[in-house]
């Protein structure tokens, strides 16, 4: 990661017959916190956090800041308080070991092991903006993934997707707006990244990524469609066949700047089922949203690691 920049690992899992899902976010300056804005920003490894999403039955949601104690950063191990990932460089596989309190309304443990094996490992590695101030690099966009926790509806397999963004601005100093999207389509995965700045630049990014990792531009890219609002009214629109209707399957995550849902559409004549993201950068600058925040994402400055 950048010095005194942020980073975040994400990782996303669906099992498309149930539709239970999960995603996890490991950050290095966790740019959603609002303990971290308030900060200042300037130390990033002061404010570190795994957030953790379950959706489908009993669902949770955890999402701890904590201090600079919590952090251990190894080659092929992140360790965030009670929780790590290791990327287990023999089996090609990244083990990821949760151990989190959810946060209100339902507090719970959230604890046991996710397992994400990569079909292939791409060299991608795209800024999102001409000065390079945030960088995209999407590790492994086709995975299959293992998810075992401490609730019985919470063993399943199904795909899975890893990626990362590094950066040295504050994201909503850079962006209004934008829209993500992965889609499994064949035996690979399709990526769009659609990106509005406040200078009012706008930019898009459309990649399909064979199973074995080779990335390739995808020549006369599906239009944006709009579908449904969000919960939060959030905008929202994806990049799909001409003729194809999207429709959310799942709402994963409502928040007042930010949407996160699996979505039904067509990509190139092929039906699918992905994860769709919007993010609100306008509404997110908003500093009475960050009092809001603080209720769901709790702070715990102090940590001491076992030996």
């Amino acid at each position: 990661m950048p010095p005194n920049g942020y980073a975040w690992w994400y990782i996303d899992g669906v099992e498309p017959t149930s539709g239970q899902a999960v995603s996890i976010i490991a950050f290095i300056g966790s740019v959603f916190s609002p303990w971290y804005k308030w900060s200042g920003r300037k130390q990033p490894q002061n404010n570190v956090c795994l957030n953790i999403g379950t959706y489908g039955k009993k669902s949770r949601f955890t999402m701890t800041d904590r201090g600079r104690n919590a952090l251990i950063q190894e080659p092929h191990k992140l360790t965030i308080g009670p929780s790590s990932l290791t990327w287990n460089q023999s089996k090609k596989e990244l083990i990821i070991k949760i151990d989190e309190v959810s946060s209100l309304p339902l507090i719970s443990k959230v604890k046991g092991t996710i397992t994400l094996k990569p079909s292939g490992i791409t060299n991608v590695e795209l800024p999102l903006t001409k000065e390079g101030t945030h960088i995209w690099r999407p590790f492994a966009p086709t995975a299959e993934i293992e998810v075992n926790l401490n609730k019985s509806e919470w063993q399943w397999k199904g795909h899975g997707y890893f990626d990362a963004n590094f950066g040295t601005r504050a994201l909503e100093q850079d962006f209004d707006y934008w829209t993500w999207g992965r889609f499994p389509v064949g035996k690979g995965t399709s990526c769009f990244y659609d990106l509005e700045l406040r200078n009012k630049e706008k930019y898009q990014f459309e990649y399909h990524f064979d199973s074995d990792g080779i990335a390739k531009n995808i020549t006369n890219a599906p239009r944006n469609i709009k579908f449904s609002r969000s919960l939060w009214g959030i905008k929202r629109q994806t990049r799909c066949d001409i003729r194809s209707k999207p429709k959310q399957e799942k709402s994963l995550l409502d928040a007042p700047f930010y949407s996160r849902a699996t979505v039904s559409t067509s990509i190139k004549g092929k039906n699918t089922i992905g994860v769709f993201e919007a993010l609100d950068l306008k509404r997110f600058r908003n500093p009475l949203l960050m009092f809001m925040l603080a209720v769901r994402v709790p702070r715990r400055k102090l940590w001491k690691h076992k030996p």
